[in-house]
This record gives structure tokens, sequence and C-alpha cells, in this order.
């Protein structure tokens, strides 16, 4: 694989035109289901290796500022590669383009949620979804890891211990791939201090931006909204599973918006829909205020996302390359995957919960290695599965 890759970027760089990269995005936002890993997996399958509209070096660049910045990974690392091409207009319009579809599945959705009362065949299918959705996601990290980390044991005892602390604590921990990229920056011994180092670290914004800060104003429902979705946007960090348990406290505990069964409907929408995990927001926004809830609910979480990707890329690209620099991305990155296949643990807990999840996820894998069945394929069939087991 690694060769084909190097076969690409020899080439001269093909450069679409902004309509056809602005197309490939809304196709990947209505088809792409996985997570992040997947997700992120497809943009380098296809705009990579297949049509050689994004060169190695820019993609793993943009999933290293993608796993520095907060904000969900796929929907960051789109932006980042729509800013390469086409600077902001292209980050612009991909991001867009890219939460555009699964933005209004959810509102759908959201609507039939409220005039039928409740989502019992929703949830047959979620029973067996998550569980497919986790055979994918494990063969995306495997594939990561190996293209990523490869042998390098340095590089791999970084994303054990990343992977190993975020399944302990379920959550992604914003200083351990700081850590991480100093921690490989010394064994290597590429750690020296100098005026690029220095600007590095401090042009970067994920450890000195400080985001949206506050109580939320009691003025009105759609300011509350808009504040603490802002704030779910502009400290939650990786994958969109880590925006779960900060979105609870706040919607079913502090709020009252949803009550339990609501929220976990509402993350159930989420998984079965393609496209960023995170966009649960939106259905969680049009169950509280309607349309306007919804649309409110998505620009504050995306926002500080769309943000903190375009506003440090011009310094980023540009510093990209000194060696420190390469190493210090290359120990962060690997504790971004650790966080990955941490958080897959964490989610597998939840999906496969018995006998018949276990060999749903565990087919849906072997599917996934032996066969080129199409994913959205899979979960298809993964949802007809649980609809007659339970939904009957």
């Amino acid at each position: 694989m690694d060769s084909e890759i190097e076969q690409v970027n020899s080439e001269s760089q093909l450069r679409p035109n902004l309509l056809e990269l602005t197309l490939y995005f809304l196709k990947l936002g209505a088809t792409g289901f996985g997570g992040p890993v997947a997700l992120s997996n497809y943009m380098q399958r296809d705009l990579v290796m297949k049509r050689g509209w994004i060169s190695q070096e820019e993609y793993v660049e943009g999933f290293a500022l993608a796993q520095l910045a907060p904000g969900p990974l796929a929907a960051q690392l789109a932006i980042y590669l729509g800013w390469v091409r086409y600077r902001v207009l292209g980050a612009t319009l991909v991001g867009i383009a890219f939460v555009l579809p699964s933005f209004l599945m959810c509102v759908a959705l959201a609507v039939a949620y409220i005039k039928f009362g409740r989502l019992q065949w929703l949830q047959s299918l979620f029973y067996s979804i998550g569980a497919a959705v986790i055979g994918i996601i494990v063969n995306s990290a495997y594939k990561l890891v190996r293209r990523t980390v490869g042998k390098d044991y340095v590089l791999f005892s970084v994303w054990a211990m990343s992977a190993l602390v975020t399944a302990w604590l379920e959550t992604e921990v914003l200083w351990l791939f700081l850590a991480a990229g100093i921690f490989v920056l010394i064994l290597k011994g590429a750690f020296k201090w100098r005026a690029g180092n220095a600007a590095f670290f401090l042009l970067f914004p994920a450890w000195t931006f400080s985001g949206a800060t506050g109580v939320a104003s009691t003025t009105g429902t759609l300011w509350n909204i808009g504040v603490y979705f802002t704030k779910a946007g502009a400290f939650v960090f990786g994958s969109g599973l880590a925006i779960v348990p900060f979105l609870h406290s706040g919607v079913v505990q502090q709020y009252q918006w949803l009550n339990e069964k609501q929220f976990i409907d509402a993350v159930a929408v989420a998984m079965i829909t393609p496209g960023p995990v995170v966009i649960t927001v939106a259905f969680i926004g049009y169950l509280v205020a309607g349309l306007a809830g919804a649309t409110t609910a998505a620009l504050g979480t995306f926002l500080p996302c769309y943000l903190l990707t375009v506003i440090p890329a011009p310094y980023y690209s540009r510093i990209a390359r000194y060696p420190s620099v390469k190493i210090f991305v290359e120990g962060v990155t690997a504790a971004a995957i650790g966080t990955i296949a941490g958080a897959t643990w964490v989610l597998g807990k939840r999906a496969i919960i018995d006998a018949p999840t276990a060999v749903i996820a565990f087919v849906t894998l072997l599917l996934v290695l032996k066969t080129k069945i199409p994913e959205p394929l899979l979960i298809l069939a993964a949802g007809g599965v649980g609809f007659l087991l339970k939904g009957v």
C-alpha cells in the first residue's frame, strides 16, 4: 500500500476543480459510515491513492491538525483538505457539503420522532447497526495502525499507552497528545529548541485557544442552545464518541431538555446516519426548539471546528517541514490513533451487548476484510437483521 501511495505522490499532483471537490465531500457525507476512522480512511483512499487530488504529506498534516484542534476529527480533516486546494472558499464549501446530508437526515428523523412519538423500530435497527459499525471501525483502525505506526516501537508504545488511557477514562486527553509528541522528540534525539519550534507551539491553537466560555444566558432557549453547543464544539477533542458524555451532562442533567430515553434515541440516530457522529446535535436541537434549534446546535458545534482548522492552517503548512516538527507530529498521530482505538473499545462495550450482536460484529469484520462489499450495504443488511430479531 505504501508503494501505491508513493507512486501517486511521485506523479504530478492533479488539481480538481472546486465543484468536483465539493461534490466528492457531499457524496461522502451522504454515504460514509463507520465514524472518524472509516471516514478518514475513505478520504485517503479516494483523494490520495485513487485520484491523486491530495498528496500523502498534505493528508498526514491535515490528520495531525485535526487531532490537535478541538472538534470532530473527520469534519476537521475534510475542512483542511478543502483549504489545501482552495483556501477559505474551499474549506467553507467542503465543510458545508460534508455535514449537510447527515444534518438533513437527522432533521427528517427528528420530525418523524415527534410525529410518531417513539422510535421503537429505530431501536431495533440500532441494536444491530451499532455492532456492524464496530466491525467496520476495527478494520479501519487496524489499517491505520499498519500505515502510520508500522514497526516503529517508539510510536507503538505511544499508541498503546494512548489506547489504554482512552479506554480507561472513556474520553480523550488533550495533554496526552502534546506529551506524546514531546516524548517521541526526546527519544529520537531530534529535540532542539529553536525559533521554528517556539513558533510552532505558540501559533498552534490546541492548547492556547480558550474557546467559548461563560454561563448560558437565561434570555432564551436558542441562546442557551447556541452557547452550550459552541462549548461542546470548542472543548471536545477527537472522535464523535467523546462528545456524548459532554452532551449527556448538559442536555439531560443541567438543562433537562431531554430525558434519558430521548437522549439514547438521539445517539442511535447519529449512528444509523452517515457522516460525523457529532451530527446527533441536530436531532437534539430539533427536539428542543424545532428547525431553529437544530440549525443553532449544528452551527454552534461545527463553527469552532471550522475556525480552529482554517485559522492555523497557513502557519501549520509552513512549519510542518521542520524535521523536529515532523517527528512531533508522528508522536501526536500515534497518540491520536491510539485514542481512536480506545474509543472503539468504549463504543464496542455499548454496542456489543449479547451473543447476536457479537456475531454481527464478527461477521461484519470478516466481510470487510475478505470482500469488497460497500460498507453502506453492510450497514443496511445489519439493520435488517436487527429488525428481524427485535422489531418483529
